[in-house]
């Protein structure tokens, strides 16, 4: 939020830099040491001078802000002295002539560590900058290290949010929505419940300004009955928790102005139909000696002698806290008036922790449980950090997708908790416990019965993986595990397959050109690429370790005349090789342009997690099936069968968007398809069918629909096949069975499959 560099301020200005300075260090609760404060006072020294030519967008001196920044780490967080000094420091490096040297030569290692890991990031969310996102990732690398990194970034963002009125309206958004796709998020996983909430209510203000002012108006305009509402509700309890000598405090709130707008979005309802606007809050004093989960308990059990509880709204997070350290017993029960009202019921620890999450735990450095969920937290953060082959912006779409995502609590066989985000798969689990585990899975038992690794769990389950030796990661796994372990494990193995299969492939090649007495050249490969329909040497030496491509023929391969094959292959799949294909491209945005005169190739990429091409729904080609593609708008080849009526109409709408397409050899990657069978019931005859698709054809079957009716039965069976030579075989197996009088393949299937 820096302007022009001015010049120094007036004595005005300066006598309001060092009041809120003294404020600041007479405020802060743990820096009673006479070397802190000389340190914390050398820091702001050093800031005042760096900073003293610069002023914010709003015009007052720049210092203000770390300053700021710092008295949020104190009051609001109770950080102490080295957060204090790194957030005076936090903008010294990036936005002024002194280095981290310097820094690291005033105030040590660890300061300095701090201070570099807050470099500002001004365009993290840039989804066009991999940049960026690696700067983001190194942020986070600094706090797998040390978690003040990230508290001190957030009262920085949260300051940068409190005083946002004074960018213009584009700059505004921009923030804003900075914030509440990440730094909002961020706070509630580091326990952060007041900062995450003033975010999110910041954000909303400037995304959805007349939103947030219509709701904070109704919520102002009720504000009498609600607290009349509370005195109502209250008294009662009051009355019974004073009679037992519990000291206590009670306090009731509405919810933020996000969680209601964010609730009228979801459940698409108007503000008056928002039943549970309000909570209240029961902080005790705990007695010595008495586990404060059995008083959690024992104030419930005196509100519900009162009010009648919700038994599907119980939320006991004191026996097994969230994954952020936040622990409460939460109830909700039927107050005056017919109205819901949910009760929360923490200790006053409960509530220093909720309130200031992760930075609370100074307070209670004996009760290491607490701390113990956050450090798994960021034992997951660094274990993604550390995959030396995850790409930066996919980093940041795992870490969104994990770091917030509602929990989940499921139990292993022998009783352990394993804490997941919600819709988390078997497959996600077995990462979970361990990485060999995840590899070797192939289903899993949830409550003791069967179930397939892509079933997601519910709160509450015990599950048992169950894993073979001979299984090996599957690329169709990404399509359901969620949590960033299991898919940087999957992407990881599946890259180390690649690696072998290709060095395999190479070694086989190199075996077989010797022994026609010949060396790899770029000769002898302009022959074998376009011969195998492949566009790179390590496609080619991938297929041939996977044995799609044989080497049988090899001689026969280089001695034919390919050279006008060679020129026609590459014009199809390298745009760039004629001046014509190179002004097509500089022309299109997404993508190079396709030749349309020759078959665009539809290759197995084995090894590549998104395939150059799309399987139309409607009607679910597979390799072998003729085709034809369709080129969308933004340059994706959508792949359709030639007599699919809904080709037919693209034929006749959009014909020059309409390229011919050709199938190259699968036999990895598998294609969901829809048989039909019909005949005359006999017994067994059903063993005999799935045997044959089982044991004699290898074929893998996502479920079968067979059922009989006076004699005669009918029904489907979906599964995964190579391509129409494997279906044709499957067919002709089944029609062979006794009792099978009719198979066909079932053309144009729903979009369910």
């Amino acid at each position: 939020m820096l302007a022009q560099k001015t010049g120094a301020g007036t004595e005005e200005e300066k006598m309001v830099i060092q009041r809120e300075f003294e404020d600041l260090l007479e405020r802060c609760v743990r820096c009673e040491k006479p070397e802190d404060q000389e340190q914390i006072r050398k820091a702001f020294k050093i800031a005042f001078e760096a900073h003293k030519n610069m002023r914010r967008k709003s015009g007052e001196p720049y210092i203000l802000h770390p300053i700021a920044v710092a008295k949020i780490c104190t009051y609001e967080l109770g950080l102490g002295p080295k957060s204090i000094i790194s957030a005076l420091l936090h903008d010294v490096v990036e936005d002024t002539d002194y280095t981290l040297e310097e820094i690291e030569f005033q105030f040590g290692h660890k300061i300095s560590s701090i201070v570099d890991g807050l470099t500002k990031i001004s365009g993290v969310f840039d989804q066009n900058s991999n940049l960026q996102a690696e700067n983001f990732r190194k942020m986070l690398l600094t706090l797998s290290n040390d978690v003040r990194v990230i508290l001190i970034k957030l009262a920085d963002r949260l300051h940068n949010m409190r005083t946002l009125e004074s960018l213009p309206p584009n700059k505004q958004i921009k923030i804003a929505g900075e914030t509440i796709y990440l730094f909002a998020p961020l706070a509630h996983r580091m326990g952060l419940y007041a900062v995450k909430t003033e975010l999110e209510d910041l954000s909303l203000k400037y995304r959805y300004p007349k939103a947030y002012e219509e709701i904070a108006r109704k919520l102002r305009d009720s504000e009498i009955a609600r607290q009349n509402f509370i005195n109502k509700f209250s008294m009662p309890i009051i009355d019974k928790l004073e009679k037992q000598d519990i000291r206590f405090d009670i306090s009731g709130r509405p919810k933020s102005i996000y969680s209601i707008w964010h609730k009228m979005q979801t459940k698409n309802v108007p503000f008056e139909e928002i039943f549970d606007l309000l909570a209240i809050r029961i902080i005790f004093d705990p007695v010595p000696d008495i586990p404060e989960k059995t008083q959690c308990w024992q104030i419930y059990s005196l509100i519900t002698d009162i009010y009648m509880p919700k038994p599907d709204r119980i939320r006991d997070w004191v026996s097994t806290p969230k994954a952020n350290g936040y622990e409460a017993l939460h109830v909700t029960v039927m107050g005056p008036e017919g109205k819901w009202v949910e009760v929360q019921i923490r200790s006053q620890r409960m509530d220093d922790i909720a309130e200031l999450g992760f930075a609370a735990h100074w307070k209670y450095k004996n009760m290491s449980s607490q701390e113990g969920e956050l450090d798994k937290w960021i034992k997951k953060i660094r274990e993604m950090l550390e995959d030396p082959q995850s790409d930066a912006m996919e980093f940041l779409d795992d870490f969104k997708l994990n770091l917030f995502a509602s929990e989940i609590l499921v139990f292993t066989p022998k009783g352990e908790i394993k804490s997941l985000p919600k819709d988390a798969t078997a497959l996600d689990f077995a990462y979970e416990i361990h990485t060999e585990i995840g590899n070797k899975a192939i289903g899993a038992k949830q409550n003791h019965k069967l179930v397939p690794l892509n079933h997601k769990l519910n709160s509450g389950d015990q599950v048992e993986i169950i894993t073979s030796e001979k299984q090996k990661p599957q690329r169709e796994w990404l399509d359901y595990a969620i949590t960033a372990k299991a898919r940087s494990s999957i992407k990881s193995a599946l890259k180390a397959e690649t690696k072998n299969r290709i060095e395999k492939g190479k070694e086989m090649l190199e075996t077989k050109l010797k022994a026609l007495s010949l060396h790899p050249s770029s000769r002898i490969f302009k022959k074998l690429l376009p011969a195998y329909d492949v566009v790179s040497k390590d496609e080619l030496y991938s297929k041939i370790g996977l044995e799609i491509i044989s080497l049988d023929d090899l001689d026969k391969v280089l001695k034919k005349n390919t050279k006008n094959k060679w020129i026609k292959y590459w014009e199809l799949q390298l745009p760039f090789i004629s001046k014509k294909d190179k002004d097509e491209e500089k022309e299109s945005k997404d993508g190079p342009a396709i030749n349309k005169s020759t078959p665009y190739l539809l290759r197995e990429n084995v090894d590549e997690p998104e395939s150059a091409y799309i399987i139309a729904k409607c009607c679910n080609p597979i390799p072998g099936d003729d085709v034809i593609g369709y080129q969308s708008p933004n340059n994706q080849v959508i792949v359709h069968k030639s007599k699919c009526p809904a080709a037919v109409r693209l034929m006749s709408s959009h014909g020059n968007r309409i390229i011919p397409a050709k199938w190259t050899t699968h036999k990895i990657l598998s294609f969901l398809v829809r048989i039909s069978l019909q005949g005359i019931d006999r017994f067994g005859i059903y063993n005999n069918i799935t045997t044959a698709i089982a044991k004699e054809l290898r074929a893998n079957t996502r479920t079968i629909n067979l059922h009989s009716h006076d004699g005669i039965w009918e029904g489907t069976i979906d599964l995964y096949v190579h391509s129409t030579t494997d279906l044709n075989n499957l067919i002709m197996n089944l029609i062979k069975i006794k009792g099978v009088e009719k198979v066909s393949r079932v053309e144009n299937i729903e979009e369910e499959l």
